[in-house]
This record gives C-alpha cells, sequence and structure tokens, in this order.
C-alpha cells in the first residue's frame, strides 16, 4: 500500500524532505486553504527558541483560527506552522464530503467500527442512533471499514447527525508524502494514550538526564531555558506500548507567571526526537499564552486566577522530584530509515499490545494537493484531551 519513501531530514524531526523545500512546495498554497499571514512570533518570548503562527481568519465555526508552529530552526518552525494551517483545513467538513458519508445504525453499516470502541463520554452509545460514517483503510490487511465521521472530522458541526462525542485533531497529521503524515498521525495518537494515563494515574515518573547527549539541537533547547533563567525537565511518560513518549514541563521563577507553568509532550520512535519535540512544544506553549491570541487559551485565565504556587501543588505529578533518573542515552531507539519501515515498527509494537486495528481516513484536499490523514486506533486513551472520555487503560 505504501512506497519506500526514505527519510531524507534527522534534524528536529524525521521527514522525507528538508523544512526549506517543503516552505518552497507548500507557501503558495496558503491563500486557497485560507490563511492570512505566517508570523514569527519567537522575539515575544526572552526564550528564543523560534515558534511561528499561521492566521487562518476563516476557520470553521467550532474551530481555532490561529495555529502556532515549533522547531529547533526557525525553518522547521515556519513549516509546522504551514502545515498545522493545512491539517486544520482539510479536516473542516466540505460540501464533496456529504457526498462521501453514510448516514445509519450501527448494526446496518458492513465492516463497521463498534463507537463504544474509540471510548465514548460515560461509555454511553445506541445502537438504534443513526449516525454519519466514512471509510478508513487498515494499515496492517488493507481491508476497508467504516468509522464515524465524528471521528475524523474537526470541527464535527452537522446539525442533522448525532455528535458522539466533542471533535478533536488527536491523529490528524499532515506530510510531504502519505506515509509520512500516516505515521506522525500514528505517533499522536500513542502520544495521546501515554499522557492520559499519567494523567489518570498521577504518579511520578522517571526524569530523563540529558547531560551525556551528544545531539546538539538538544543541547542547544536546554541550553536557551538555561539562559533564560526558565527551568526545565525531561519524563518518561512511555506506557505499555513503548515508543518512546517524553514530557517537557517548565516552571518560570523569574516571572511566577502560573499561566507559563508550561509542557509539552513527544512521541516518536527515536528518543531524541520525541525529547526534541517536547521541548520546543514548550517553548510553542509560552509563546502562545505571551501572544495570547489564540482562541483556546482560557485556561490561563483559570490559572492566573488559581495563582502559581497552587497550580504547581495541583499538578505535583509534573512538577513535583522524581524518584528515578535514566539517561536518554538509555532509552532504545527503534527508527528506521523508510517511513514505511517505521509504520511496520509502530504496527507491530501496538500489536504486542492488543490492539490489531490501526486505521487511517484521507484527507487530502484535490485542491492543494498536500497529503493530510486522521489516524484512530480504537481502544487508546484519549482523557488528556478530553476529560470527558475515559477507557479500560485508565482503570
Amino acid at each position: 500500500m505504501f512506497q519506500e519513501v526514505p527519510i531524507k531530514y534527522f534534524g528536529c524531526t524525521h521527514r522525507s524532505v528538508a523544512p526549506e523545500d517543503t516552505i518552497k512546495n507548500v507557501e503558495g498554497k496558503l491563500k486557497t486553504a485560507g490563511v492570512k499571514r505566517v508570523a514569527d512570533i519567537t522575539h515575544l518570548d526572552r526564550l528564543g527558541v523560534p515558534v511561528y503562527s499561521a492566521i487562518r481568519p476563516m476557520a470553521a465555526d467550532g474551530a481555532v483560527s490561529i495555529y502556532a508552529g515549533k522547531g529547533a530552526t526557525k525553518t522547521q518552525a515556519k513549516a509546522s506552522a504551514m502545515m498545522e494551517s493545512f491539517e486544520r483545513y482539510s479536516a473542516e467538513i466540505q460540501d464533496s464530503d456529504r457526498d462521501k458519508m453514510v448516514s445509519g445504525l450501527f448494526e446496518e453499516i458492513d465492516a463497521a467500527v463498534d463507537p463504544r470502541s474509540l471510548i465514548l463520554p460515560n461509555q454511553q452509545f445506541n445502537p438504534e442512533s443513526r449516525i454519519e460514517w466514512v471509510k478508513a483503510m487498515d494499515l496492517k490487511d488493507e481491508t476497508e471499514h467504516m468509522v464515524p465521521a465524528n471521528a475524523v472530522y474537526h470541527p464535527y458541526n452537522l446539525k442533522d447527525s448525532l455528535k458522539l462525542f466533542k471533535s478533536n485533531t488527536n491523529g490528524l497529521a499532515s506530510g510531504n508524502r502519505i506515509e509520512e503524515a500516516v505515521f506522525h498521525g500514528m505517533m499522536e495518537v500513542v502520544e495521546r494514550d501515554a499522557w492520559s494515563i499519567f494523567e489518570a494515574h498521577r504518579s511520578l515518573k522517571p526524569e530523563i538526564d540529558c547531560s551525556e547527549a551528544e545531539n546538539p539541537l538538544i543541547n542547544g533547547l536546554i541550553q536557551k531555558f538555561s539562559d533564560a533563567g526558565i527551568n526545565v525537565k525531561l519524563m518518561d511518560l512511555t506506557a505499555d506500548i513503548k515508543i518512546s513518549t517524553i514530557a517537557a514541563v517548565s516552571d518560570d521563577p523569574v516571572l511566577k507567571d502560573p499561566a507559563l507553568l508550561t509542557l509539552g509532550v513527544g512521541t516518536h520512535l527515536d528518543p531524541e526526537i520525541a525529547a526534541i519535540r517536547a521541548l520546543t512544544e514548550v517553548a510553542q506553549s509560552r509563546a502562545t499564552q505571551i501572544h495570547g491570541t489564540r482562541e483556546d487559551t482560557v485556561r490561563a485565565v483559570f490559572m492566573r486566577k488559581a495563582g502559581y504556587e497552587r497550580m504547581k501543588r495541583i499538578n505535583k505529578h509534573w512538577f513535583g522530584d522524581s524518584k528515578e533518573i535514566i539517561g536518554l542515552s538509555e532509552i532504545k531507539n527503534r527508527s528506521g530509515s523508510s517511513f514505511r519501515e517505521d509504520i511496520n515498527t509502530a504496527l507491530k509494537m501496538l500489536g504486542n499490545c492488543g490492539f490489531k486495528n490501526v486505521l487511517y481516513s484521507n484527507l487530502t484536499r484535490s485542491n492543494i494537493g498536500i497529503p493530510v490523514v486522521r489516524v484512530i486506533i480504537p481502544g487508546l486513551e484519549v482523557y488528556s484531551v478530553d476529560t470527558e472520555r475515559a477507557g479500560k487503560r485508565l482503570v
């Protein structure tokens, strides 16, 4: 099903082309996706880790219209912001999508994925309810399945269709090639699962020591935090699925602003890439809060009312002292040289934990031609993005 697409860029992340080439290939398509401006907002924060924003004023109701991009370099951060804007554009329901949807009861639809396997709020589902379905492909055996449209599109606001849960962007990913998009979508779904388990159990995880890391990007990022007087630590959130999930959490003892108690999480077969993604996401979170222009930052209002010290106590599972310290070099690198190889490795690791179905729905829009997919892995947790949805893995 997939081509043997080699990984040619091994910097801030793994990509089939360098970020400067991605920018060159996609910047002419921004207008079609409704993006009015791409701005460098790195200067808003004293940290100095590159962060860009993409502004798309005509986003659908229920979706944010400003997207942040992160990276250890400015080109990566700019490419990241651009590609996220294409993801969001492609995930919105367009007129042509209506023709692809099939309305029916769960028992009426051939090869339908049980909506309950997607973890519903309070696990409530009426089998007699008619819902909208769309096609998805199983990565393992290339069989076709039907999944709830609610799990594919965001925002999901069809007035004449049952809404199973609040739509989100978990598993939504873009890439220079479809293989690249699918792999990164898989990593995000695994990330949210591991993060959910950590948030539900709230037990301290091992802290990761990067002092012996030889990756100049990691060393450079950590040095920027140190130079700015911002505390940052890395934690190993990896659950039973042994794909490295690493979190970074930062504390600004200079400003003591509770809204700047920020975190970032990254998942990848290469633990160094997971660490870089976590560190750059912390920087993105800081810049986003300082920028104050994203519509989904209401959390900052609550945090500032609660206060700096109280927020640290509430989140002691993040800010407490870990009892165990491990070296980043101790975590096994399982990444390969192509995206097909990495997809197969991830499928095997998921299968070892009982997750046999890994699905994706192709959201690539013909008018822009940038690969975008939604990856769905039934049974994996989403509590970290929707606390109303808690599954068996959190027990």
